[in-house]
């Protein structure tokens, strides 16, 4: 198993990517927003994005996107393939992406939004910390493409405050040059709660 910056020669897993990421999205029944074969290619071909292969099989991809000018970044699209499930790759492949992002663009803030309290763990270890999305980008662009998840009605009715999805950042400006501070366990826990609570919500609204 090989965990690599991906390039063009990786073109050719972009569609097997993007139905893996929606297959596993019906599974769980949550939202995402959608990516395309050919937006998949281009961070490729632009050095944004790592992949998993085992030979020549796909297992896992993630990739970066920047808004706000550079000012933020955000790992995306992180998935493992169903056969490669339970042996540890997503945190591995989060760990690269990440390492990855904070070489590339070193003074930008690194955020996540998600439902998915597996991510959240591993955000949470790597120093993410859970925030209002008031802190994280205002990039018109980036919050243009949760319109295709089946959530972004909950979105509208709150003017954008709220989802959902939990928002996350890592601030490197506030990491301190010892390392990073783990979050305690207490705040993830909070965190599977109020998920918890949301989705409860939204079953009753149905």
């Amino acid at each position: 198993m090989k965990i690599i910056i991906a390039d063009k020669s990786h073109s050719i897993y972009a569609q097997v990517i993007c139905d893996t990421i929606a297959d596993s999205a019906n599974v769980r029944g949550t939202g995402i927003a959608k990516r395309t074969p050919q937006y998949v290619m281009t961070k490729m071909e632009n050095g944004n994005a790592v992949i998993a292969l085992d030979d020549n099989k796909f297992a896992g991809f993630c990739y970066i996107e920047q808004w706000g000018h550079g000012k933020y970044v955000a790992n995306s699209g992180l998935i493992v393939h169903p056969d490669y499930r339970g042996l540890g790759l997503a945190k591995k492949i989060k760990d690269k992406i990440f390492e990855h992002s904070r070489t590339k663009f070193p003074n930008a803030k690194v955020f996540s939004i998600t439902t998915g309290l597996a991510v959240m763990k591993l955000n949470t270890n790597l120093g993410y910390k859970p925030v209002p999305f008031s802190e994280l980008t205002d990039d018109k662009a980036f919050w243009d493409g949760c319109k295709t998840c089946k959530n972004y009605d909950v979105l509208t009715r709150t003017n954008g405050k709220l989802c959902l999805c939990t928002g996350m950042l890592y601030d490197p400006e506030k990491v301190k040059a010892k390392g990073v501070k783990q979050v305690k366990e207490k705040t993830f826990n909070r965190l599977k709660r109020i998920k918890e609570s949301l989705f409860l919500k939204k079953q009753k609204n149905k």
